[in-house]
């Protein structure tokens, strides 16, 4: 009888709780859902209108608040709007916000979610970020890869200027009528550097500038390019399930032979990669990342992926995930600086203090520049490269701001709306690099502060972040040194953007260009 009544009691302290959970979860109160849901498709019609999706969620959220609902066809999503709540769900839920959702592009363009940025919180992801934290993305690995950075920087740079020198004079010799300035189009010149500069590091390739792989590099490139695309797309098959055998618009079919010409380019990179280990010693100043990752994978299981797929979904990730990223984030500070004149000779004259003119500023003189890295925050909080960050999918219940969200909604960080709130920024949507060493000095973009988050925040923010800044200060601060730059007319650029995976401008950005330096520092004799 005694053990009767000491299992009654237990079950009832067990089951109390749960009721009572139960209870509190079926009342709680959901948040706003945002009309204009239309049949099938929900608010889907949000993200293909002529206006960003940034700008029209943004003005929802004026109406319906910090945080609402809205429905991706038959898929329930939260859009989040403020600082405040980012940093509940970054912090509080963080654990909860561990995963991705499993949408048709991620389940055939990342290996089955063997790629990093797309596996689900688990061993596997545990495992692959300590590795890319400690072994590939580590301030040591970094450090070990700035010559590579610093040759092909030096290189671009050089050709720049040889382009300025062949084109500064018309054919009959006489100075042309911009004053010694040429025009160059930037978008391509930032992508082609941004290119060598990554494949050089993570695959020891070198794909433009007189390598003769220039046919290896645009395949390559195109490949990436769709990857990137369709990684972005909102596919009819994700938000209603039972229309996808039907394949609207062929999107599926292009994933698929997308997956299979990425994987043939791997293939062949990792028996390369084999086939010189074989043949050479390698010391760790030797290594690109592709190596490194041989040296600890190779013959390796981890959570049924075997090593290949692993080093190949890895590889390929961390080359997608900087190359248009930091291209793109060039051409974006290139912009803003050219509408903003005062700000390129704000930043020459840094240059000019704490650098000089007899020599080309270096990775170790960034911590100087302050203004410089003012401007690449600015950039990044006006035009950061994911708009909406990475989408995460809640795995259990949770409350936000109040709100009860069920476990499977997913989640839609308005980072724009977030980083132009009037009440932390002022004049926000104006560029204003000073504010980062005034008002906002002690705000950085490493996900400490939410209200500048463009990598993310909570731990599964961007890991390249250590990776990408690098390049971009360097890149920035080498071309501001180097040459005078202007607009080629008195018109604004345009900053038109391309919406996707990574936010793009969409027209090209054409420069006039004069060196500002000895010429016998472009390494031309």
């Amino acid at each position: 009888m005694a053990s009767l009544m000491i299992a009654l009691v237990f079950l009832i302290l067990l089951l109390v709780p749960l009721l009572f959970l139960f209870r509190s979860r079926r009342g709680a109160k959901e948040p706003p859902l945002a009309a204009g849901a239309w049949p099938i498709i929900g608010h889907l019609w949000l993200f293909t209108g002529s206006q960003p999706p940034q700008i029209t969620l943004g003005a929802m959220a004026d109406k319906y608040g910090a945080i609402f609902r809205i429905k991706i066809g038959s898929k329930r999503a939260v859009v989040i709007n403020n600082w405040k709540t980012a940093k509940e769900c970054f912090t509080t839920n963080d654990i909860a916000l561990l995963s991705r959702p499993r949408v048709v592009a991620v389940e055939h363009l990342t290996y089955n979610q063997a790629i990093l940025s797309f596996a689900p919180y688990g061993h596997y992801w545990r495992e692959m970020r300590r590795i890319a934290n400690q072994e590939l993305l580590s301030t040591r690995r970094i450090e070990l890869s700035s010559h590579l950075r610093v040759s092909e920087l030096e290189s671009s740079i050089k050709a720049l200027y040889k382009l300025w020198a062949d084109e500064k004079h018309d054919e009959d010799g006489n100075d042309n009528e911009n004053s010694g300035y040429v025009a160059v189009e930037m978008k391509n010149w930032f992508g082609e550097l941004m290119l060598n500069i990554v494949l050089r590091v993570v695959a020891g390739k070198r794909c433009f500038g007189g390598s003769g792989e220039e046919e290896e590099a645009e395949r390559f490139l195109k490949t990436m390019r769709e990857f990137m695309r369709q990684l972005g797309l909102f596919v009819v098959g994700d938000a209603v399930p039972w229309l996808r055998w039907l394949d609207l618009g062929g999107h599926e079919k292009a994933m698929k032979e997308t997956a299979k010409e990425m994987d043939a380019i791997m293939v062949e990179w990792l028996e390369e990669h084999r086939r010189k280990r074989a043949n050479s010693d390698q010391d760790a100043v030797d290594q690109d990342f592709m190596d490194v990752m041989l040296s600890i994978l190779d013959g390796t299981q981890l959570a049924g992926f075997d090593s290949d797929t692993i080093i190949k979904a890895t590889t390929w990730i961390l080359m997608g995930g900087s190359i248009d990223t930091a291209s793109g984030t060039l051409v974006w500070i290139l912009s803003c600086m050219l509408n903003n004149k005062a700000t390129i000779e704000q930043a020459q004259i840094e240059l000019d203090i704490h650098v000089g003119k007899e020599r080309i500023v270096r990775e170790t003189d960034i911590s100087k520049l302050v203004y410089i890295q003012a401007i690449v925050k600015e950039t990044l909080r006006l035009y950061p490269t994911a708009i909406f960050s990475g989408p995460r999918e809640f795995t259990d219940d949770c409350f936000v701001n109040g709100y009860y969200i069920p476990k499977g909604t997913q989640l839609i960080t308005n980072l724009w709306k977030i980083h132009t709130d009037p009440s932390i920024w002022s004049d926000p949507l104006d560029f204003k690099p000073e504010r980062f060493l005034t008002t906002h000095k002690d705000v950085d973009v490493r996900g400490n502060h939410f209200e500048l988050m463009p990598f993310g925040s909570g731990r599964r923010m961007c890991p390249g972040l250590s990776f990408a800044l690098p390049m971009i200060h360097l890149t920035v601060a080498t071309f501001l040194q180097c040459f005078e730059i202007s607009k080629p007319s008195n018109e604004p650029v345009d900053m038109t953007e391309i919406f996707g995976l990574t936010t793009m401008k969409a027209t090209p950005l054409d420069v006039l260009i004069k060196p500002r330096l000895s010429s016998r520092l472009y390494g031309l004799s």
